[in-house]
């Protein structure tokens, strides 16, 4: 299992960091190298409780081990971020596109992923208490079968971005 986790973390990353590259038309104009190819927020093992993320652009930022309870990351966009055994109590992630974001081992308390885009998200051994996924898309996400079962009795609504039903993403009966 271990082993699965490290080969899926290398090919999420790998994934990932081919968004990061500049354009032609970026390395054209001119821009620095650290323009270009500057590196990934990183924020693993911080304290971030109550800090504001909304509508941020974090992508591939790095939030492992971190703090982030009552931190607000409404309509961020978290595309390939990682959360991996993130504290995350009354976060605000309505909106927020985790789409391939790695959020396993983390503990969600009372979160709210309303509308929130979490596709082909890596979400195993993830807990999920109280947590109001109305209007989530779970597209491809890496769930397991109790996870599944756990969010299927409060799925509903449509994501506003995708169209997704939240029971079809998860795959509900």
């Amino acid at each position: 299992m271990i082993v699965l986790r490290c080969l899926l973390a290398i090919v999420l990353t790998f994934m990932v960091s081919l968004w990061a590259l500049p354009s032609q038309a970026e390395a054209v104009q001119g821009k620095s190298y650290n323009q270009q190819y500057a590196p990934p927020p990183s924020y693993s093992n911080a304290e971030l409780a109550g800090k504001d993320f909304s509508g941020q652009r974090l992508r591939i930022a790095e939030f492992s081990n971190a703090n982030v309870n009552r931190a607000n990351f409404e309509n961020a966009d978290l595309q390939g971020a990682v959360f991996s055994a993130a504290t995350m109590t009354e976060t605000n992630l309505h909106g927020a596109d985790l789409t391939q974001a790695m959020m396993d081992s983390t503990k969600l308390i009372r979160v709210d992923l309303r509308d929130a885009v979490l596709e082909d998200a890596i979400l195993l051994r993830t807990e999920f208490d109280t947590v109001n996924i109305t209007g989530a898309d779970f597209t491809n996400a890496m769930l397991d079968g109790a996870q599944v079962k756990q969010l299927c009795k409060t799925a509903a609504g449509t994501n506003s971005k995708t169209g997704v039903e939240t029971r079809e993403s998860l795959g509900c009966r």
